[in-house]
């Protein structure tokens, strides 16, 4: 027996659209893979229903599910990454501020695009990334530091 039905999963997955794929292009960098990420990701969350054990967290649980297809997909080497694509949806800034964030390791740049992008909090951000709360923190501290510096560099 499903926990939510299809109707109730359907306008969850259609409120974290944008999120989903936004998530999958600071990973992927490519419009097409970050497609077909969430499309693998929405479809492997529906197998998996079951094993959602709390409705509230549906948000994480299919983000946590997003990121691990995506690096599927990394692993899978078929990736093609343009230099300068940058889709519509994914840049809530597509100046130089998103230029930078996008410049940032990706172990800094995913905690930035949860927290600040997508807003997650601190605790949901640990868990779709599966790390400590501080360390998230850490790591966010250490993307601002960064950002920082490089954007009063290139005043």
């Amino acid at each position: 027996m499903k926990i939510l039905d299809k109707q109730t999963f359907t306008t969850l997955v259609l409120k974290s659209e944008d999120t989903l794929y936004r998530v999958a292009w600071s990973i992927l960098r490519n419009s097409a893979d970050a497609e077909d990420a969430v499309q693998e990701a929405v479809l492997r969350a529906w197998e998996k229903l079951d094993s959602l054990r709390q409705p509230q967290y549906f948000r994480t649980w299919l983000t946590r599910i997003l990121i691990r297809e995506c690096y599927r997909l990394r692993r899978a080497g078929s990736l093609i990454i343009p230099l300068e694509e940058l889709p519509e949806t994914a840049a809530p800034d597509s100046g130089e501020i998103w230029r930078s964030l996008q410049a940032l390791p990706e172990a800094l740049r995913l905690p930035v695009v949860l927290h600040y992008v997508e807003g997650y909090n601190v605790a949901e951000t640990g868990a779709i990334l599966r790390l400590p709360a501080g360390t998230v923190k850490s790591r966010l501290s250490r993307a601002r530091s960064t950002l920082r510096m490089e954007l009063e560099e290139s005043k």
